[in-house]
């Protein structure tokens, strides 16, 4: 369809300027856009059950005739209410409507209808609160709903998919070859389109939706490849081969087996034909910095220089005491480079362009035009996946194809390891240094807060330090927690404790004091927000209180319990939360049974998705339309398998696949993730 991608959206009937910014906002400026805009979801008329057989709390479409006019009745409030009976000659329903006063006029005594709502009872008749009504005679269909905004409801945009499915030629040229189609038993893209969008049944749909899935994974997967593929260069950088047991000598204490293996695949890439493509995935407190430590120094011992980018200032900052602490003394010169002006910003900057820096720690102010390096051998990202793939390129321009190394303490999922780093060989830290502790997690309302601040005070009499965590810095009216109100209420319930509050809206300076003191263990109780998820760690920290735990994703709040447990003492995390939501409730108590970071995260990409695991779409993957990463596992499975073959046969080129190229021209353009140079 490539054609229809570059049709304006105002060509078809009733879309006029207003109405083509609406579905541009959707993503759809153009026809080709529109076809491809999916719905979010069905609803089936096309099965009517009979009103004895419609089980409590199911969605149902019942036929039925009112038996009666509805009666209309003023309730608190002043809101409106009409009631009225149907039946289906063998049953009865009782339907309620609130603030309709057009019911009477719309539903006529003796009348049938088709209803289609979620079936209650009262009494011992079965009832409807404002369902959805049609005439009984109207065609059995799955209605498609469409994602809307304002000014564009979602059987507007139906209209115009219907207009822009009169517009495909009779033979539709598909992206897909049909020896790929036979081969994954996919249908033609035609039957595809038509039956997304206006499925005659729910089987139909299923064949339909199938099909786009694969061809969506297998577009994303050729696209990574394409852009990876230029990571993959000539090692300009070779290091001499072999384990830095001169840099272990540094460290006060011993490696770990994971660690050492991890050190030793590095090496051994970085001494290889070509740059090192790593990354090094590990559970909260795994020790990857001592493994980047490790790496850093014979990259620097061979003359070149090494860049370690941080998502925050908190982080670069920790990164650079541990670091600076560990590597100066031998030598080695380090530099700290954050957001900001003034003559040490331009000292390090001149620093690392002459080569006297030979290790830069920083945050974005790493990748800024005035960031020169003298001779860049390696750099490392931290919390990869607070980065997009754009940002990571743009430190790794500042040299001549150095070495990459990818740092993770959120655990990733394999599947989504794969579709995001699949260029990357990796190193996983499966065992966790001597003395980490099994942190004990209570989940409970807030009415047991002050009970959980006496637990805390028991942390405290014994001499360790806690962090109290809360979602919000000021109060509004969503009634989360914000740390302006709870710390006053925590200098009452704590008194003689030193208390301290951290958040992100305070200056480095402030932050840094404050951390300082709490490092020191001046400071007993730190009230922070999430800026502790990183850069903390201070052993003798043994309790954690997080409230409205339900605001946190899964990964994120085993971030906040990894910076306790650091130490030799026995830790607690409490979850105060009052969610009632069947999918909050679930996340917590998947939280609550495990430590297990892995286990953790393949939960969280199961209850929300790559988007949001990620966070904000940060991560450079383009978004997915149609295909779920936790419902459509072993299609990406199988998607993945196509990939390889058609990205290794050098197939990819031919022209049975210049649709397929257009494609996924298509879906990396949309996206901060790269270009793909098709």
């Amino acid at each position: 369809m490539p054609s229809l991608f570059e049709t304006d959206i105002r060509k078809l009937k009733g879309v006029g300027e207003k109405r083509a910014a609406l579905f541009a906002k959707l993503g759809a400026p153009t026809v080709g856009d529109l076809l491809r805009l999916y719905p979010r979801d069905y609803q089936d008329w096309s099965e009517v059950t009979p009103i004895s057989e419609a089980g409590i709390d199911e969605v149902c479409v019942v036929r039925g005739e009112v038996a009666s006019p509805p009666t209309e009745q003023r309730i608190r409030g002043g809101k409106l209410m009409h009631r009225c009976t149907v039946t289906d000659g063998v049953s009865d329903m009782k339907l309620t409507f609130f603030n309709n006063r057009y019911i009477p006029s719309l539903l006529k005594e003796g009348e049938a209808y088709l209803f289609r709502g979620r079936i209650g009872a009262s009494g011992r008749t079965a009832s409807m609160v404002s369902p959805e009504f049609a005439p009984a005679d109207r065609s059995a269909e799955i209605v498609p709903i469409y994602p809307a905004t304002q000014g564009l409801t979602s059987r507007s945009v139906a209209q115009a998919v219907r207009s822009a499915m009169a517009l495909l030629p009779d033979t539709l040229e598909d992206p897909l070859p049909g020896e790929i189609r036979e081969q994954y038993k996919l249908c033609y893209l035609g039957y595809a389109l038509e039956n997304v969008h206006f499925p005659k049944t729910m089987e139909d749909l299923e064949i339909a939706r199938r099909r786009l899935v694969f061809e969506e994974f297998l577009v994303l997967q050729l696209g990574l490849m394409e852009i990876k593929s230029g990571s993959r260069q000539e090692n300009l950088h070779p290091i001499p081969g072999g384990f830095p047991e001169e840099f272990t000598r540094l460290l006060p204490f011993k490696l770990t087996g994971a660690q050492q293996r991890a050190v030793t695949e590095g090496v051994k890439d970085m001494s290889g034909p070509s740059t090192m493509n790593r990354l090094v995935q590990g559970d909260v407190g795994s020790g990857k910095t001592a493994v980047a430590a490790a790496l850093c120094w014979p990259v620097i011992k061979a003359g070149q220089q090494a860049a370690l980018m941080a998502p925050t200032e908190i982080l670069a900052a920790q990164h650079y005491k541990s670091l600076s602490g560990l590597l100066e003394p031998a030598g080695v010169r380090c530099g700290l480079l954050t957001g900001g002006a003034g003559a040490e910003h331009k000292r390090v900057r001149e620093g690392i362009r002459s080569g006297e820096i030979e290790l830069a720690i920083g945050t974005h102010a790493l990748i800024s035009e005035k960031v020169e390096f003298h001779e860049l051998g390696l750099v490392i990202t931290d919390e990869q996946h607070r980065f997009g793939v754009k940002q990571r390129m743009a430190l790794a321009q500042k040299g001549a194809s150095p070495h990459m190394l990818v740092m993770s303490a959120t655990p990733i999922p394999r599947t989504l390891a794969l579709m995001a780093y699949g260029d990357l060989d990796v190193s996983v830290l499966d065992e966790l240094p001597p003395g980490r502790q099994e942190i004990a997690t209570y989940l409970i309302g807030p009415d047991k807060r002050g009970r959980a601040f006496g637990y805390v005070r028991k942390f405290l009499d014994e001499g360790r330090q806690g962090y109290l965590v809360c979602p919000l810095i000021e109060g509004d009216e969503s009634g989360m927690m914000s740390l302006e109100e709870y710390l006053p209420r925590v200098r009452e319930a704590f008194p003689g404790v030193e208390v301290a509050a951290l958040h992100g809206r305070m200056k480095p300076a402030e932050k840094e004091q404050v951390m300082a003191g709490f490092a020191k263990g001046d400071t007993r109780l730190l009230v922070a927000t999430t800026v502790v998820e990183v850069g903390m760690d201070v052993p003798n920290a043994a309790i954690m209180l997080i409230e409205n735990a339900e605001r946190y994703g899964l990964s994120q709040l085993h971030q906040l319990r990894g910076r306790i447990g650091r130490g030799k003492f026995q830790s607690a995390c409490i979850l105060i939360s009052a969610a009632r939501n069947p999918e909050s409730v679930e996340r917590l108590k998947v939280f609550k049974s495990t430590n297990d970071g892995f286990a953790i995260a393949d939960a969280d990409l199961k209850l929300r998705g790559p988007g949001d695991f990620f966070g904000q779409r940060q991560h450079g993957l383009p978004q997915l339309k149609i295909a779920s990463m936790s419902m459509d596992m072993e299609l990406l499975k199988e998607a993945q398998k196509c990939a390889r073959r058609i990205y290794r046969s050098g197939a990819l080129e031919g022209r049975e696949h210049m649709l397929l190229r257009g494609e996924i021209r298509r879906l990396f353009e949309k996206t901060g993730g790269g270009r793909v140079a098709l």
